[in-house]
């Protein structure tokens, strides 16, 4: 199978993590599980400060994501495809696109310009959108323990995000596969696997 970039993005508690690792063990070639934010020992740092920390501006907030990426892509997804490798990252910059753009209301065409230059042009080959009504996720997300400071956010914001997600899958329906998250996850990993089979052949 060729070398993939695939990513994995979704409203909170979509999913998401559970399927990755499910799928990961399933395609039976060498395969790196990352995320945004926390690869690495930078990624753990600034995960800890977006998610764990206090209140941050969004402009504070959007830098920190994008220093992620930038290291991220340089040191750790790129040399993993240029081995050969099938990369599944939890998040990339879709996310960022949706959360700071539609969700906090940051200038869009900027932030497509600055995932640009924080991948340095990587596009992901396949996108999973794990798409499910915001009120399921959070209930979710409140099941389990560990929720952080975005799962707090109030409805209005997580239902803004579920917006930009289905509207950036509209733009971009030759890389997104959207995907029903209120399925088991045997029928949400099934779906990933079959088509990730059929994309790599």
């Amino acid at each position: 199978m060729k070398p993939l970039f695939i990513t994995f993005e979704g409203p909170e508690g979509a999913g998401k993590s559970t399927c990755i690792l499910s799928v990961a063990a399933r395609l039976g070639v060498p395969v790196l599980v990352t995320r945004e934010p926390g690869a690495g020992e930078f990624g753990r740092k600034v995960r800890t400060l977006l998610l764990e920390e206090g209140e941050l501006c969004p402009e504070t907030e959007l830098m920190l994501f994008l220093a992620d990426r930038a290291n991220h892509v340089q040191n750790i997804i790129r040399p993993k495809l240029a081995a050969g490798e099938i990369v599944l990252c939890d998040r990339h910059a879709d996310s960022t696109l949706v959360y700071q753009g539609y969700g906090r209301g940051l200038d869009k065409e900027f932030l497509r310009s600055a995932n640009r230059f924080a991948t340095q042009g990587l596009v992901p080959d396949i996108t999973f959108l794990f798409d499910i009504d915001p009120e399921i996720g959070l209930r979710r997300v409140a099941a389990r323990s560990g929720a952080n400071r975005l799962d707090r956010e109030p409805l209005e914001f997580h239902q803004r995000v579920r917006q930009g997600f289905l509207e950036i899958a509209r733009l971009e329906p030759e890389r997104f596969v959207v995907l029903d998250a209120t399925q088991s996850p045997v029928e949400l990993s099934d779906q990933v696997f079959d088509t990730i089979q059929q994309f790599g052949k």
